[in-house]
């Protein structure tokens, strides 16, 4: 019995080891999407002061809301077509599996953090609107206005616009001429969408990987979604799988891009998978890409993989306009946050 247990610890330190069965030197390690450089940096101080993977997630990802990343992030960006931002979140822990989620959060600047408390306070994985506000205020979040003027005024030029773009098909009046209200086409007829189009730099999502020195996984992400979404609009970002996916055995992914597309093959959690049967984090973000592109070969998305050993990768599908992917990382190997660029398949 004796020697069977000396064994297993032998494995079981082997599984933590990197390839040559030293213990990585590659992590810790955080990476996250787009060349948000300070919420790679926020996460990473947040290791190193000791906090958990799953909390340097939290103060990474919530650096970008309270930077408002590109407009896509947090508050005051990315009104839905009655002008209101509203916000969704996730973040998961690798070592249970546990994930927290929020979707279509009003009223709260910080959704990570009731993301968090959604692990931390309740059985449940996902609150969804005006009830996963009245659950944050409970918990202690302020209850507050997350329109800006700056929000206002993108709302005001789309109406300008006719309401253009927006994510109406086979209604009437013409969507892709005039604003709603919208009543369904009696005799429907196959539009041809312009998504991937509109979409180019509307979906900027922070989706942020986090690998601690022992190799415990945790991710998350958060966003304000489309702009100019019908409201009630979820994307991938608060699904498990879809925005982001962590498991402890084998490595982490975020996606960023068009969540009405991303979110039904479950990105993340098949580069995860890729990753576990020994797949190079890089090839497992291209596959992932590819499997999208037989269906969809003109949507605008990107995924970042990292496994337990520290190694990371990305990719993202090629399309007029998006030609490239910049994500971030910082490493041990790194003396400060490194933005990474991909081209594009």
């Amino acid at each position: 019995a004796a020697v069977a247990a000396a064994v297993d610890v032998v494995l079981i330190a082997l599984q933590l080891a990197g390839p040559c069965g030293a213990a990585s030197a590659s992590l810790p390690v955080v990476i996250n999407t787009w060349a948000f450089r300070k919420a790679t940096e926020t996460a990473w101080r947040t290791l190193q002061l000791g906090g958990s993977e799953l909390d340097a997630v939290e103060k990474g990802c919530g650096q970008c809301e309270i930077d408002q990343c590109d407009g896509s992030v947090g508050y005051g960006g990315s009104p839905d077509e009655s002008g209101e931002t509203t916000l969704d979140a996730m973040i998961m822990d690798g070592n249970t599996m546990e994930v927290g989620a929020v979707a279509d959060l009003r009223h709260v600047k910080n959704a990570i953090g009731v993301a968090r408390k959604v692990i931390e306070h309740t059985k449940h994985t996902l609150l969804v609107g005006e009830s996963a506000s009245l659950f944050a205020v409970r918990m202690g979040f302020p209850y507050e206005d997350l329109t800006t003027q700056k929000s206002l005024s993108v709302y005001s030029q789309w109406l300008n616009q006719s309401c253009q773009p927006n994510y109406w098909k086979n209604v009437v009046p013409d969507s892709s001429k005039s604003c709603g209200p919208y009543k369904r086409l009696e005799k429907s007829s196959c539009e041809e969408g312009t998504i991937s189009q509109r979409n180019i730099r509307n979906h900027d999502t922070i989706g942020m990987v986090v690998i601690g020195k022992s190799g415990i996984v945790a991710s998350g992400t958060s966003t304000n979604g489309a702009i100019h979404k019908i409201p009630g609009r979820v994307g991938d970002s608060p699904i498990a799988g879809a925005g982001s996916y962590a498991d402890s055995t084998a490595g982490g992914a975020a996606a960023t891009g068009d969540g009405d597309t991303m979110m039904r093959f479950l990105p993340s959690y098949q580069a995860v998978e890729y990753m576990r049967m020994g797949t190079d984090p890089t090839v497992a973000c291209q596959k992932v890409i590819s499997r999208i592109q037989k269906y969809v070969p003109k949507f605008f998305g990107a995924v970042i993989c990292a496994n337990t050993t520290g190694s990371y990768g990305a990719a993202c599908n090629k399309i007029p306009g998006f030609t490239q992917f910049h994500f971030m990382v910082l490493s041990p190997s790194l003396s400060q946050p490194a933005e990474q660029v991909v081209d594009c398949i």
